[in-house]
């Protein structure tokens, strides 16, 4: 298999430390709010990768963080930590809105075929980690204190901008919530490992340490939870092109300094989904999230096969005329797929024909859009249907679009009767009153005892809306 290499900058032979095995290390999410579909690509792809080296027959461990401390609002370490932004911004404490948004990010990947990963770490599950590295850093002579904070000198490598080839004046402005004076600092690259002091004093979470009670930095944490579980060499590690710097620069400069060896040689980023007006934010026009979709009548699946369509290294732009277009051939491609006859037997040859097919799509740099086509090059074989509805559960084993899975009609979707469809629309009144009046813990328990109920509430800039699951109405009218 050959993986285009963010280090290196040029396309490489994947190699793994022990052969068959791949350790993966993905950056999770910061839970302070919905993930919008732009963060979701990134997962998507990072799915297709991981169920790829499964399907090639590695035996995959695959690490991922929840950063529930300590990433500020600007990577230049300093501003508001996210996490308590979202709190103020509910009412909620700091903990409430990181369950609330951990448990929302799992069933979005839920409905967009995103496998859990195998180990799930939160940041604040692991503070004497951070405590450990931390001081062995300062014990190596990589790390410094300084006005009550601990910072790493990036002055003691001899590269740290190993993810570019921008020089040190040109990357001043290269954060992306820009570079503010820290007079703590020696060099104006040096991050912060451990806080006592911050520019704002109503930091939530807060420990002890040999510095002084603080909480960590963002950098320290993948590197730590990395460590924890996957050991002092990792074989790939994922993410978003706009945590490459200073983030995964980071990770690099403190995880190498700390072990004395190279730590990750294969690095995967997948670029940025667009819209019209450039890159998609949470604070830049409509929150675009996976419930939104499904509030304008989408399939989740369709915008998993709206990213297939393109190459992970290839910013994706998205608007709702791409998203019906790909909509409207996803749909197609399932209908044709439910014509398939389960009638004679598997001609092998043609099986391994179109397999090789796939498999020198997802081999030549993840090629997904090729691996699609594989797809349709199959529906259009001259071989029988149950060859070709074999090759496609085949390749859905990657693609994960449930491509042979029968589906309802679009108008066999479950529908509330006049008495349900009251009680649900007075229950969804009494809710946006609670919000109103700032009860937002009464707001959230009409949300539980609907959920309880198969009743999902679905917030949108139109009103709050509801899908209710068939089995629960099932049981209710019988």
């Amino acid at each position: 298999m050959i993986l285009y290499n963010s280090l290196t900058r040029t396309k490489d032979e994947f190699k793994t430390y022990e052969p068959g095995k791949v350790k993966m290390y993905t950056c999770g999410p910061t839970v302070y709010h919905f993930a919008h579909i732009g963060n979701l690509r990134t997962y998507i792809m990072e799915d297709v990768l991981e169920k790829y080296f499964r399907y090639s027959g590695y035996d995959v461990k695959r690490v991922m963080n929840i950063t529930d401390v300590g990433h500020l609002s600007s990577d230049a370490d300093t501003g508001e930590d996210k996490m308590l932004k979202g709190a103020k911004r509910e009412h909620k404490t700091v903990m409430e809105i990181a369950k609330y948004y951990t448990d929302a990010f799992f069933e979005d990947c839920k409905k967009l075929n995103i496998k859990i990963p195998d180990v799930i770490e939160p940041a604040t599950a692991c503070i004497d980690d951070f405590i450990k590295v931390i001081s062995g850093l300062i014990d190596k002579g990589y790390a410094y204190l300084a006005g009550g904070n601990v910072y790493f000198d990036t002055s003691k490598l001899k590269n740290y901008y190993i993810f570019n080839n921008f020089d040190e004046e040109n990357l001043e402005v290269g954060v992306r919530d820009g570079v503010e004076a820290d007079s703590n600092k020696k060099n104006k690259n040096d991050f912060v490992l451990w806080f006592t002091k911050s520019k704002f004093e109503d930091q939530a979470l807060k420990w002890d340490s040999p510095w002084g009670v603080g909480y960590p930095g963002w950098h320290i944490e993948c590197s730590c939870i990395s460590m924890k579980h996957l050991g002092d060499r990792i074989d790939i590690h994922c993410g978003g092109i706009d945590n490459a710097f200073p983030h995964h620069t980071n990770e690099v400069a403190q995880s190498q300094a700390y072990l004395g060896h190279e730590w990750c040689p294969q690095w995967f980023h997948v670029h940025h989904l667009n819209t019209n007006s450039g890159k998609m934010s949470k604070s830049k026009g409509e929150f675009l999230t996976v419930s939104l979709l499904e509030s304008k009548g989408y399939d989740p699946l369709a915008y998993r096969f709206f990213c297939l369509q393109s190459h992970y290294r290839k910013s994706l732009v998205f608007s709702y005329e791409n998203l019906d277009n790909a909509s409207g051939a996803f749909k197609k491609l399932i209908a044709k797929i439910a014509l398939l006859k389960n009638e004679g037997a598997v001609d092998t040859e043609k099986f391994a024909e179109y397999k090789t097919k796939f498999v020198e799509a997802l081999d030549n740099d993840l090629n997904t859009s090729l691996a699609v086509t594989a797809v349709y090059d199959v529906l259009k074989a001259d071989t029988n249907d149950v060859t070709k509805k074999a090759l496609i559960e085949d390749f859905d084993r990657v693609l994960s679009l449930d491509l042979t899975r029968p589906r309802k009609k679009e108008n066999d979707q479950p529908v509330a009767d006049v008495e349900l469809a009251s009680y649900i629309e007075e229950q969804i009144k009494l809710r946006a009153e609670a919000k109103k009046s700032k009860k937002y813990a009464e707001a959230d328990r009409i949300r539980s005892e609907l959920s309880e109920k198969g009743i999902t509430l679905i917030d949108t800039p139109q009103g709050t809306k509801y899908t209710l699951d068939l089995t629960y109405e099932k049981d209710r009218r019988n």
